[in-house]
């Protein structure tokens, strides 16, 4: 009897955060084992194109896999519980198990496709509907974060209508953030979008750079400190691994510092005093399981510089797993290599449709 699972691993996505996605995908697909899983891989291109691809892993990365790739998406059709895939007039219907949707950024990270999969009744990685969109939203992400008291930048919420009228906009960040200060698009991820004023100008050409992301921009403290992360994984019983640092190489943590600055560094157990570390632990478990959490997240925070106040940023509900992502690094460290963090993912995805 074949007990292997059919997995389909989705990737790419319409986000800004497309190629991110991509890699991590690739990294995921390299570490399953093929004695318990049979993969489909389904990638969406930019344009929004749903299509199966069966071929060299590297062509995802590459962006190639498009070449080859057949007609394909998800049926949301509970009864089906099915990848439908299309050839020529044809199409052939290929029952799954469970979706591990690898995507990173907006329509994909953000409640919309774990919506498709709750209507579909697929079992599928990662946070729900709930969870997904307040998290990938950072201003409701403050809110709920208020809420268990957690400290955190101050902050102010624009909206892209209002930039029609800068003058105010510049008066209230002056009154209530003051300079520096970082602008970002609320829904957006990877850093993308986001700039850092140190003065009037660099304010309103930040935000203008965030509206080309989202109508929501949110303007925010600079803290000077350390930048941590912590990783989460489970459900109803939820862990927390030892904490890992970010050394930009840049003057902030932004795309080009993540993906393309080799001098960026991420150092796995710091020299953190050991309360702090705790925390920041005690911390990432509250956060998670305040939005709903389940599955996996890594929480975000700094260390404040002089004071060492632990101080909340943002928490990721589909971290990245390319070769520089702390998420799994951080779990490899605790003893979980990929292959098994993988699989715990998984059994995790099938345990929450089993709770409900």
């Amino acid at each position: 009897m074949n007990s292997k699972k059919t997995v389909v691993v989705l990737f790419g996505g319409q986000s800004s955060e497309h190629d991110v996605s991509r890699i991590s995908a690739s990294t995921i697909i390299k570490n399953m084992d093929p004695n318990k899983y049979f993969v489909l891989t389904v990638g969406i291109t930019k344009e929004g194109k749903w299509m199966l691809y069966n071929g060299p892993v590297n062509h995802i990365e590459t962006g190639e896999w498009e070449k080859f790739a057949t007609p394909a998406f998800i049926s949301p059709d509970a009864t089906q519980k099915a990848l439908i895939k299309f050839a020529g007039d044809r199409y052939k219907t290929i029952p799954i198990d469970v979706v591990f949707p690898v995507l990173h950024g907006l329509y994909g990270e953000d409640g919309t496709v774990q919506g498709l999969l709750e209507m579909a009744q697929i079992p599928y990685v990662g946070c729900g509907v709930l969870a997904s969109s307040v998290s990938m939203d950072k201003v409701y992400t403050k809110m709920i974060v208020e809420k268990e008291n957690i400290a955190q930048a101050k902050y102010l919420v624009i909206y892209k209508e209002d930039l029609n009228d800068i003058e105010p906009i510049v008066s209230k960040v002056n009154e209530k953030i003051g300079y520096p200060c970082f602008i970002k698009p609320s829904n957006a991820g990877s850093s993308i979008g986001i700039t850092k004023a140190h003065n009037q100008e660099e304010l309103i050409n930040g935000l203008h750079i965030a509206a080309k992301h989202d109508r929501k921009i949110l303007v925010e403290e600079a803290i000077v400190g350390r930048e941590v992360e912590c990783a989460v994984l489970g459900n109803l019983e939820v862990k927390a691994s030892s904490v890992g640092e970010i050394i930009a190489a840049a003057e902030f943590y932004d795309y080009d510092a993540k993906y393309n600055n080799s001098e960026s560094k991420t150092i796995i157990n710091p020299d953190i005093p050991t309360e702090i570390a705790e925390e920041i632990r005690e911390k990432s478990v509250r956060i998670f399981k305040a939005v709903d959490g389940s599955g996996l997240s890594r929480v975000d925070f700094f260390i404040e510089k002089d004071t060492n106040r632990v101080i909340f940023n943002e928490i990721n509900t589909m971290p990245g797993f390319t070769s520089i992502s702390m998420y799994p690094m951080l779990w490899e460290n605790a003893g979980i290599p990929i292959g098994k963090l993988i699989d715990t993912l998984i059994e995790l995805a099938i345990e929450r449709v089993q709770n409900k």
